[in-house]
């Protein structure tokens, strides 16, 4: 495929798009890049990354392994999802403190969209088709209801194995890597780690990062490649069971305090808008459209440039 520097320039802005969704516990990146339409080359792209990579590098050179990898690709999405990162974390991070009904209703507009996005990719419709998308819904639901641990873990080690599993979970839509840090009590230590600018920890999350995608990545591959109808049921299923816990309007049940002495949510339980005196409704209605809109806006342009 041969594509020019608007092109690559689009990729990274599509990896801003994913890094910012990954930042916010609930919203999953790989939703971003099914919606965008760069998912199943981005699951190739990942999966290439093997040791006949390195035997390509060794006998024909780098230009034929980069060529093999698709490293152009792989190179602007990645710099536009660090670019994200980095630059919108605390932007997020003061929204999800401040704005926090506001910023879900966008986010739940937007996933809502995706979900009839996704679902109209399924082709054919049966009994296990139904089954297999009742079962992604149920599994993520059951995920936005577990409560996060108590306490935080900082350890290099468990940062690993934080971020390779919780990229597992960025590369599915539907299912927030962001939200599985929060789970593990790996979320802090890595945001600040982020925000303070500690290139050790931002390291090991990297290094988990791709341990976990290169493993991920190919049983996902393999499951498009052989069941892709019944893998599509599965994943808008995800979406779906996802929207519990991007929904605006929270009870908090627990409370707990952080390491720096900040007094946060702990447990929370999705509740109507009107259990809130000052619900923003009207607002929150608004930018749930925009999300909603958004989504509808990327699908024409998908089809205008097919």
């Amino acid at each position: 495929m041969s594509r020019t520097i608007k092109d690559f320039v689009i990729i990274g802005l599509k990896g801003m798009a994913m890094g910012a969704a990954d930042v916010v516990p609930g919203v999953s990146g790989g939703t971003i890049a099914f919606i965008s339409g760069i998912y199943e080359e981005l699951l190739t792209s990942i999966s290439n990354v093997n040791l006949s990579l390195l035997k390509t590098l060794k006998s024909d050179g780098i230009k034929a392994a980069w060529k093999q990898a698709n490293g152009a690709f792989l190179l602007s999405l990645l710099v536009g999802i660090f670019i994200s990162i980095v630059s919108l974390a605390k932007v997020l991070k003061w929204l999800m403190e401040n704005e926090s009904i506001l910023l879900w209703s966008f986010f739940f507009g937007l996933i809502l969209a995706s979900v009839i996005y996704i679902g109209k990719q399924i082709t054919n419709w049966n009994v296990i088709t139904f089954l297999v998308l009742a079962f992604g819904a149920g599994l993520a639901f059951y995920i936005t209801t577990l409560n996060p641990m108590v306490n935080e873990n900082s350890s290099p080690l468990f940062i690993f194995f934080a971020a390779a599993l919780a990229i597992c979970a960025m590369i599915l839509p539907g299912i927030s890597g962001a939200f599985i840090l929060v789970l593990l009590g790996a979320y802090k230590p890595v945001l600040a780690a982020v925000n303070n600018r500690d290139f050790t920890i931002v390291a090991l999350v990297f290094a988990g990062a791709i341990a976990g995608l290169l493993t991920f990545s190919r049983a996902l591959k393999w499951l498009f490649t052989n069941y892709k109808n019944y893998t599509l049921a599965v994943l808008t299923g995800f979406i779906i069971g996802s929207l519990n816990k991007i929904w605006p309007w929270k009870e908090t049940l627990t409370w707990r305090t952080n390491s720096h002495g900040v007094k946060v949510p702990f447990s929370q339980q999705s509740v109507s808008p009107f259990s809130f005196e000052d619900n923003q409704l009207l607002v929150a209605m608004v930018l749930a459209v925009v999300g909603f809109g958004l989504i509808l806006l990327l699908e024409k342009l998908a089809v205008k440039n097919d």
